[in-house]
């Protein structure tokens, strides 16, 4: 029967080495001489190349065995880490990601960049040049376990017991093996006593077990390197045997070899040949209590050490996402329906209705908290893919610039991350062309030659707060305000506070860069940042010092399934507000309007608070009622409030898509459904406060 070999756990798995190799690598430009950081990236490379082959992809293969071989070099010491070895890595890195996209149906990758890749690397290996001894790097020194035993051979014992399923993932255990064996002398056993009755034979799982003595000059790292990418399909334990102390005592005893090697425990050997226990009590040499006491010890080790193996044997499991989004919209249909089955109960006199309405709330409250939080993410792993981004960048426009990062264990919706990497990259690369100055005149004036930019995330409240800063020149609001005058976006008779002006670098098609470049001068990155920003439901503040540096912060929902939302009412219909951006509701009364004398603003105390009236904005008929609610909120760093007929209440809103009937209606992120079956919009406050302000700029005074 033949058994069909599923890819996608090797490309998965693949993803994820290459962007921990991306993070090694720029780690170590910054540490070449870490021995450490060498070895992650051999093994990371080694555990591609392996499983590559294992899983048919050889090109793959073929072209990261040709990186392996020059990074084996530096491992042992033959070569140094340069900075030509770190970009050539990256590049290979680069390609190899591509060949992945390829087989999974991608643009094809460029041959000509991986030749140019391959010679540069074989450039690097001293036995293809004709440099001078003399003129070649000292090895460095090597810690931890050596590449070649210095003083002659070794013996190990290997223990090689694969997990039943291992043919399932594309592994030859033979092929395995014969590796060992090509490192030196062998002797191998073959154990069995887990083989079935023939009737009972799997033949697509592995029922044995290899024991392997090997004795050879290359190091422990030789024989940890063929297992590598089978860590997690196997048991291997890797023991060297010909340690001083073991050589020159006696040869042991069989039984405490059996015993030592775990073979047979320690109360089968005492039955074998009479409790030792039970002799020495019994010839006087050791009291009872003695040995009591000693039997104890044994025990207290014994199960320290089980409790320990227990920890470190458990696991976490890989889950498609796509499974994972498919369970928090099951946990929002059920919120959906504990509010139902709550609103119901309410109404009737049972109180067995009430009490499981109350328990059922409790779990799906739990419920819903333990499948949020399974789907958080720490923002870490995106932040590490912008230190490439820097390096490259400032590299290619010759700028010395430094990112450092915090709160990276900050936790955020996955969906929230994926949506969130466009937005960062535009900053980014914005800050490190506009913002910090190149290297001449930042020592011109007075700054260090090497620039810095900081990217953080901090929780606050509901929200995360992802903030981007550099010291670079700033932005000058003059010049903003100068350029929208000329671009036509803003009246000249119109006064922009500088905070506003800031806000102008999100207008589409605005730069104020002085020519177009592969980098930016188009205008329309910092646009981008803003619609999908909008998306997310999240808000840009600015803040800038000119010649000092730029601050954007980004303050982002913690998810997008479920949030708190306030329920309001207006007309017969009822909708959702944000309660993160809610501070507060006051009362409108018809005197308050009067007072007014016509504009929409109210007086809360001593604060003048511009409002919007939603029966206007939606155009609802009817009369209003003589006592109307404003729903004071924060938007954009702005107080505005929103006129209801009613507020009902805090609600937890369920998020829904709107369908394609509503795909120009921007001022509503979604909608949700209500425990009787009705459904409420969910208002976009700050799309729905842009949209009136723009409609009052264009109306004629």
């Amino acid at each position: 029967m033949a058994i069909e070999i599923d890819t996608s756990a090797f490309t998965e798995e693949a993803y994820e080495l290459l962007s921990e190799l991306e993070d090694s690598l720029l780690e170590l430009e910054e540490n070449p001489t870490d021995q450490d950081l060498i070895g992650r990236v051999f093994r990371a490379m080694h555990t591609i190349k392996g499983s590559g082959a294992m899983f048919g992809f050889d090109e793959v293969a073929e072209f990261t065995h040709e990186v392996e071989t020059i990074f084996d070099l530096a491992r042992n010491g033959t070569i140094p880490v340069t900075k030509v070895l770190i970009d050539l890595t990256l590049a290979a890195r680069d390609h190899i990601r591509a060949l992945l996209d390829a087989a999974a149906g991608g643009d094809e990758a460029d041959k000509v960049e991986a030749q140019r890749i391959i010679d540069g690397l074989r450039a690097l290996d001293p036995s293809n040049s004709d440099q001078p001894a003399a003129a070649k790097a000292a090895p460095a020194a090597k810690k931890g376990a050596k590449a070649k035993d210095e003083d002659g051979p070794q013996l190990f014992r290997i223990r090689f017991k694969p997990h039943p399923e291992i043919f399932a993932n594309g592994t030859n255990p033979l092929l395995l093996l014969g590796e060992v064996t090509d490192l030196g002398e062998t002797r191998v056993v073959t154990h069995h006593e887990a083989l079935p009755e023939l009737e009972a034979l799997d033949p697509e799982q592995c029922h044995v077990s290899w024991e392997i003595f090997l004795t050879t000059e290359e190091g422990e790292n030789a024989i940890e390197d063929i297992f590598i990418f089978v860590g997690e399909d196997c048991e291997v334990n890797i023991r060297a045997l010909d340690q001083e102390e073991e050589l020159t005592t006696s040869p042991q005893k069989l039984g405490d070899i059996l015993v030592q090697r775990g073979d047979i425990a320690p109360g089968i050997l005492e039955d074998a040949l009479k409790p030792i226990g039970d002799r020495l009590i019994a010839s006087g040499a050791v009291s009872q209590s003695k040995v009591k006491a000693a039997l104890e010890e044994q025990k207290a080790v014994k199960q320290k050490r089980d409790q320990k193996k227990k920890q470190e044997s458990a696991t976490s499991i890989r889950v498609p996402s796509d499974k994972l989004d498919n369970l928090v919209d099951l946990v929002g249909e059920l919120v959906t329906v504990q509010a139902r089955l709550n609103q119901i109960s309410s109404t009737r006199d049972n109180h067995d209705l009430q009490v499981i309405a109350e328990e059922v709330e409790r779990l799906t409250g739990e419920l819903r908290d333990n499948t949020m939080s399974i789907r958080m993410l720490a923002i870490g792993s995106t932040f590490n893919k912008f230190k490439r981004l820097v390096r490259d960048l400032s590299k290619d426009l010759g700028k010395e610039i430094e990112m450092t990062t915090e709160g990276a264990d900050t936790e955020l919706d996955k969906n929230v991350i994926d949506q969130l990497n466009d937005p960062l990259v535009h900053i980014i690369r914005n800050s490190i062309d506009h913002g910090v100055e190149g290297p001449e005149e930042r020592v011109a004036n007075g700054k260090p030659a090497q620039g810095k930019i900081h990217l953080a995330a901090i929780h606050s409240g509901a929200s995360v707060l992802i903030r981007v800063d550099d010291d670079g020149a700033g932005l000058n609001a003059d010049m903003l305000r100068q350029k929208a005058v000329e671009k036509g976006t803003v009246p000249p008779d119109v006064e922009l506070t500088d905070k506003e002006a800031y806000q102008l670098i999100f207008g589409a098609g605005f730069s104020m860069a002085k020519a177009i470049t592969n980098v930016s001068g188009r205008g329309v990155g910092m646009d981008v940042v803003r619609r999908s920003i909008d998306n997310l439901r999240g808000t840009i503040d600015v803040s800038s010092t000119l010649g000092k540096g730029t601050s954007i912060t980004l303050k982002l929902p913690l998810t997008l399934a479920i949030i708190e939302g306030l329920l309001i009412k207006v007309g017969d219909e009822l909708y959702v507000l944000p309660l993160a951006a809610v501070e507060e509701c006051v009362e409108l009364s018809a005197g308050d309007v009067a007072n007014a004398h016509g504009r929409h603003v109210i007086n809360v105390r001593d604060e003048i608070v511009p409002y919007i009236r939603l029966r206007d904005r939606f155009e609802v008929e009817g009369t209003r009622p003589e006592i109307e609610q404003i729903v004071i909120s924060e938007v954009n760093e702005k107080r505005v409030g929103f006129v209801v007929d009613d507020v009902i209440g805090q609600h937890q809103t369920v998020i829904k898509s709107l369908g394609s009937n509503f795909e120009h209606s921007e001022e509503f992120s979604g909608a949700t459904i209500l425990g009787d079956g009705t459904v409420a919009l969910i208002i976009d406050l700050g799309k729905m406060v842009r949209f009136v302000e723009s409609e009052e700029e264009e109306s004629p005074e």
